[in-house]
């Protein structure tokens, strides 16, 4: 169990956008950043457009706790590194989800970008 509903998952994973917040060391949020989303089963997962060097990236990997807004849902989240197994599964969804954009859809499926994969987990 991920801690989502399903509801939550429905709404989150149709939603264009998602606001993340990283937590500063004294835990409070750092300024949001709009970023893409996507589901893959009953996970959520975003990634960095650029890569490693992504600020609000950075950010999550040295304070990997935050809260994210998508969907009309809010909620405190971890940033757990993906597993590189669903990487294929999570290419396809942000294809999928994304189709109508397709110049910045492949920016967000190459090696760098697919190097940031976090799962969101509540």
């Amino acid at each position: 169990m991920t801690g989502w509903s399903v509801d939550q998952l429905d709404r989150i994973g149709a939603a264009d956008e998602l606001a993340l917040a990283a937590r500063r060391p004294d835990g409070t949020l750092k300024r949001a950043v709009t970023i893409w989303v996507v589901r893959v089963g009953d996970e959520i997962y975003v990634r960095s457009y650029r890569g490693p060097e992504g600020r609000w990236y950075r950010a999550a990997s040295a304070r990997p706790t935050g809260h994210i807004a998508s969907g009309g849902i809010e909620r405190d989240v971890r940033f757990v590194k993906a597993q590189p197994d669903i990487a294929e599964a999570i290419d396809a969804a942000y294809r999928e989800k994304y189709a109508r954009f397709p110049a910045y859809v492949e920016p967000m499926l190459t090696d760098q970008a697919r190097a940031t994969t976090l799962r969101l987990v509540p």
